[in-house]
């Protein structure tokens, strides 16, 4: 049975009387969380912080707290311009407290426009697709234009990126009742000495991140309880205004939070969906090889927000950390080795070939690179971009192996980290194929091909209705599908067994690339016919 919280301060109490307010607030409502008390009062929402010191922030003295709120409308404004307005004080006595009142000032307040509290991402049972798309979109433009880190300061070094990892597990230690719970204990054992050993391999990792300017002032709490969806759109708040080392840091960091937050509401696909979003969006795949460090570490973060707000609430019985231990086990998933594998595309214009591998990469948790978008990069451009002003245009053969040697860098990298890689390209021809396939072989990977197609007509209809609505990289027209379709070179028979064709059906594709997982050495011998 879960205590009942204790009752707030006398402060807090009165504001959550009607009178303590210069505007209409007829039912003043309490959200409380580890450092904060929210006032939900009519058309406003007014947040105070607790005056503690938790090591990683400290809220501890009247002034502290007001300089806090005024870091935080500056920061939230970046993102929630309309939501965060003022920081505004609380004057005369705790028992009938006022707000924006005269005379001495008993606390300090962030004043904000409110929204619906069950608008939160965390309180939806079920988040739609483009709902993920749009988060991953707004975040990549939002790093975008995020403040570099200058070079001088000491955020985002080695030693600043690993002294709150460090720091969790000494928060942690304190908080847990390890001494009653040898299993526990040697979990926390296992995840420091993975976290330290995994730190110290990434060492020349983030001295080349902050040296490319991935280093920058970000939101540094992102997870779906700072998200809310109104008027059709996410709106991203709470940023950390507490500590600047927690929120200058690499861009990775952050979206491996809520890429980590997805995964703990065992929203798997999802997770993977945003993760790709996002990095289709920035071409940021030089930092996942930091993502698996940065998950840990984020899911350690709400495992210690979990133990904390157990500590507050403990009543008779004691605390209940079973929240705290969820996040831990998860943890331990995270930093367990990946299975790599390599998985291309294979099909013409309007096979289809896309859409599949959307449905393969959230279901393999997986990185997708896809020729169309990264052709476009190459030349400055973004997915969606037309490259009619291009001078030469971006389709030459010069053009076509610059891609070629742009995917196989990036695929390269990605394998060597462990994630298993889905390259979307048309592979219709031989060279492309094997110069992949070979890459593998050298990684002594497993590799497969993935075969879209339908039929001619179909192909053409689909291509057409592309065009039309303009909402793809790809900017293949007809004449395009045509010369692929006279183009296409059939398999070899070394590449036969290894062909999965997706005319039978997502399932059966998957069950052999995860038995290929499972037994990395061996191709299942059953090949699938394909449509070549």
């Amino acid at each position: 049975m879960t205590p009942a919280p204790p009752s707030p301060p006398p402060l807090i109490a009165g504001l959550l009387r009607p009178d303590a307010y210069p505007h209409a607030a007829p039912a003043p409502r309490l959200i409380e969380t580890h450092i904060s008390w929210v006032i939900l009062a009519g058309d406003y929402a007014y947040k105070l912080k607790k005056p503690l010191d938790l090591g990683f922030l400290d809220f501890s003295t009247l002034d502290k707290r007001l300089s806090c709120c005024r870091e935080e409308i500056r920061l939230n404004r970046r993102l929630a311009a309309d939501i965060y307005l003022d920081v505004v004080a609380i004057t005369g006595d705790a028992e009938a407290p006022r707000v924006g009142g005269d005379g001495p000032v008993l606390e300090w307040a962030v004043k904000m426009r409110a929204f619906p509290a069950e608008a939160t991402l965390d309180r939806e049972a079920e988040l739609a697709a483009e709902q993920i798309d749009a988060i991953a979109e707004r975040i990549a433009a939002f790093h975008d234009t995020a403040e570099v880190t200058p070079e001088a300061s000491p955020y985002g070094t080695a030693e600043a990126v690993m002294a709150p990892v460090a720091a969790n597990f000494a928060q942690l230690r304190a908080l847990l009742p390890l001494a009653a719970d040898a299993g526990r204990a040697a979990q926390l054992d296992r995840l420091q000495a993975w976290s330290l050993a995994a730190g110290e391999r990434l060492r020349a990792h983030f001295a080349a991140r902050k040296a490319a300017g991935r280093v920058r002032e970000c939101h540094g709490d992102l997870h779906l309880g700072n998200i809310a969806w109104v008027d059709g759109a996410p709106l991203i708040f709470d940023a950390i205004e507490f500590n600047a080392g927690l929120r200058h840091i690499d861009v990775l960091n952050e979206i491996a939070f809520l890429v980590m937050d997805l995964l703990h509401r065992g929203r798997e696909a999802l997770a993977w969906r945003c993760l790709n979003r996002y990095l289709e969006h920035t071409g940021d795949y030089a930092g996942l090889a930091a993502l698996p460090y940065y998950q840990v570490y984020r899911a350690l973060v709400r495992a210690k927000v979990a133990a904390i707000l157990a500590s507050q609430h403990a009543g008779r019985e004691g605390a209940d950390f079973a929240e705290c231990f969820t996040y831990l086990d998860l943890a331990e998933r995270l930093a367990a080795p990946r299975a790599a594998i390599l998985v291309l595309m294979h099909g013409v214009s309007g096979s289809g070939k896309t859409w599949q591998a959307q449905r393969l990469l959230e279901a393999l948790g997986a990185i997708r690179l896809r020729s169309d978008v990264e052709r476009k990069r190459l030349f400055g451009l973004a997915a969606l971009a037309s490259s009619a002003e291009i001078p030469g245009g971006i389709y030459s053969r010069e053009a076509g192996e610059r891609t070629l040697a742009k995917l196989m860098e990036l695929t390269r990298g990605l394998l060597g980290e462990g994630f298993p890689v889905i390259v979307d390209a048309t592979f219709i021809r031989r060279d492309w194929r094997q110069a992949f396939a070979k890459l593998a072989d050298e990684l002594a990977l497993p590799w497969f091909i993935a075969a879209a197609d339908a039929p001619p007509e179909i192909l053409r209809q689909r291509v057409a209705q592309r065009a039309v609505a303009g909402a793809d990289a790809s900017e293949a027209g007809l004449d395009v599908l045509e010369s692929q379709l006279a183009a296409r070179e059939p398999f070899t028979p070394d590449e036969a067994p290894r062909v999965l064709a997706l005319e039978s059906g997502t399932e059966a594709v998957l069950a052999r690339i995860r038995a290929a997982l499972r037994q990395p050495n061996q191709i299942p011998a059953a090949p699938m016919a394909a449509g070549d």
